[in-house]
C-alpha cells in the first residue's frame, strides 16, 4: 500500500463513482423518461445526484461559511477570516468582527487532525462568536505540503499549539475538542516548565483520549490489536501526482473515512438510502438536513504519516500522556508543573469514540493544581459529536464553558498587557528599521 500507485488508484474510484454519478443522474432526467410511467428513471437520477454529490465532496474543503454575527448592539457585523500565524502544517486564524470592540472572553479552538478540516467545528465558533474572540487551528492537508517542508508529528504538533498559545497571550482561554486534548494539555504543561508567562488562562478539554486505557470503546480496541508494522503496511500511501505533496507518505483521508463509515455502517446506509428517496420525490434541498451533515463528514484530509503513527504509537499503545511520560524536543514534560490554569473536562454519557473517563483522567495528572480549579462535566445522552457541536453543546455544555472562563477571567490579565506591550514595543522597533532602509 505504500506507493504512489495505491493512492492514485484510490483517488481514480473516487473520480469514477463521481463520474457515474453524472451520468446517471443526467440520464435519468431526461425529458423523454416522463413517458414511461415506471419510477425507474426518477430513482436512476436521484441516486446519481446524490452519489456525485457524495463523492465530490470528498476532495473539496469546505468553507466557513460564517457570514454574520449579530453584536450587542443588534446589529448584523460582517465576519471575515483572518490568518494570524501562517505555518506549512497549520495557520492559525482569527474570526474577526466587523465593527465590533475587543471582547473580554478571547477563546482559541483546538481543532482535531483527525482526518476532517477545522470547519468541522463550524457550529462550535458560529455559536462563541457572539459572546467571545475566536481564534482556530487550521491544520492543513498533508497531500498539498511539499515534501520539502519536512516531517509533522505529535511533538511537532504540540510545538505549534506552544507557539500558537504564547502568540496570543497569557489571557487566552483553551479549548481543545477530542484528538488534541493529550497534546493540548502537552503543551500548557511545556509552558509551565520552559514559559510559565505564557500559560493560558483556562483549558478545556472536551471529550479527548488523555488516557485510552480508562475506558475502551472500537478505537482504543483497534489500537490494541493492530500493531504498528501491520498499520505502517496497509494504511500508509504516498501522495499521488495530482498533488504538491507528491511522494508524502500519508494517511489517506479516504481511508479514514471509509473507517468512520464502517463504525456505523447500518446508520450511515440508511440515511443514504432515505436521501435517495427524498430527492426521487422532490422532497429535497440543497442545504437539508442530510447535505449539511454529510458535506461536512465526507471532507477529509490526509494526515502525514508520522502524525498517524506517532500519535497511535505514544498515545493509544504506550500511554505516554496519560503514565506522565511524554517527550517534546528532548524534553520530557511533567504536567504535574501546572499549578496556574484552570482546567475543565467535558465527557458524553453516549460518547462511543472517547468513552467517558478518558478524558477526566487529565484531573489526576494534574497533581500541583488546587482542587478548586480542577472542574468536570458529564452531560447525560450525549455522543461524542454532540458535546462539542450538537444540542448538548448549545443547551448545555457551552454555557458552562462560559461561565468557567468567567469564573477564572482576570487572574492573567497583567502578565497579559505586558507581553501585548512587549511585541507592540517590537513590531514599532521593526517599523522604523524598515523604514530607515527604505531611505
Amino acid at each position: 500500500m505504500r506507493y504512489m500507485a495505491t493512492y492514485d488508484l484510490m483517488e481514480t474510484l473516487r473520480n469514477t463513482n463521481q463520474w457515474l454519478g453524472a451520468t446517471a443522474a443526467a440520464m435519468g432526467s431526461y425529458p423523454a423518461t416522463a413517458l414511461v410511467p415506471n419510477p425507474f428513471f426518477q430513482l436512476m437520477s436521484a441516486w446519481g445526484e446524490v452519489t456525485e454529490r457524495s463523492f465530490e465532496r470528498m476532495v473539496a474543503k469546505p468553507d466557513w461559511g460564517i457570514l454574520s454575527v449579530v453584536g450587542e448592539d443588534g446589529r448584523d457585523h460582517v465576519v471575515q477570516v483572518e490568518k494570524r500565524v501562517e505555518r506549512p502544517f497549520g495557520d492559525l486564524i482569527k474570526f474577526n468582527v466587523a465593527g465590533r470592540a475587543e471582547m473580554k472572553r478571547r477563546i482559541l479552538l483546538v481543532a482535531p487532525m483527525s482526518g476532517h478540516y477545522a470547519t468541522l467545528l463550524r457550529s462550535t465558533v458560529a455559536s462563541l462568536l457572539p459572546d467571545a474572540d475566536v481564534y482556530i487551528t487550521d491544520w492543513h492537508n498533508a497531500r498539498d505540503i511539499p515534501v520539502s517542508k519536512g516531517k509533522f508529528d505529535i511533538e511537532d504538533y504540540t510545538l505549534y499549539l506552544v507557539d500558537f498559545m504564547r502568540y496570543l497571550g497569557p489571557d487566552i482561554n483553551v479549548v481543545a475538542v477530542c484528538q488534541p486534548a493529550p497534546l493540548t494539555l502537552a503543551a500548557t504543561a511545556y509552558l509551565a516548565e520552559l514559559d510559565p508567562e505564557a500559560q493560558p488562562q483556562t483549558l478545556t478539554l472536551i471529550g479527548g483520549p488523555i488516557d485510552p486505557d480508562a475506558a475502551a470503546t472500537d478505537v482504543t480496541d483497534f489500537g490494541r490489536r493492530v500493531t504498528m508494522g501491520q498499520l505502517e503496511g496497509l494504511a500508509l500511501q504516498r501522495v499521488g501526482f495530482k498533488y504538491k505533496g507528491a511522494g508524502r507518505k500519508v494517511y489517506p483521508g479516504l481511508m479514514q473515512l471509509a473507517g468512520f463509515m464502517s463504525m456505523n455502517a447500518e446508520t450511515h446506509s440508511k440515511a443514504f438510502s432515505t436521501q435517495i428517496l427524498r430527492v426521487a420525490k422532490d422532497e429535497a434541498s440543497d442545504s437539508d438536513k442530510h447535505n449539511r451533515f454529510y458535506d461536512e463528514y465526507l471532507a477529509v484530509m490526509d494526515m502525514t504519516a508520522e502524525f498517524y503513527l506517532s500519535t497511535v504509537e505514544r498515545v493509544f499503545k504506550n500511554g505516554e500522556i496519560a503514565k506522565n511520560d511524554f517527550i517534546v524536543d528532548g524534553h520530557k514534560v511533567d504536567i504535574g508543573a501546572i499549578t496556574d490554569v484552570a482546567v475543565k473536562t467535558v465527557e458524553g454519557t453516549k460518547d462511543d469514540i472517547t468513552a467517558p473517563g478518558q478524558c477526566i483522567a487529565a484531573l489526576d495528572l494534574l497533581t500541583g493544581l488546587p482542587a478548586d480549579k480542577k472542574a468536570s462535566h458529564v452531560e447525560d445522552g450525549a455522543g461524542h459529536y454532540g458535546i462539542f457541536a450538537g444540542k448538548s453543546w448549545r443547551n448545555n455544555i457551552r454555557p458552562l464553558v462560559l461561565d468557567f472562563i468567567d469564573q477564572n477571567a482576570g487572574r492573567h490579565d497583567r502578565q497579559a498587557a505586558k507581553t501585548r506591550a512587549k511585541r507592540d514595543a517590537a513590531r514599532k522597533a521593526k517599523l522604523k528599521v524598515v523604514k530607515a532602509a527604505g531611505k
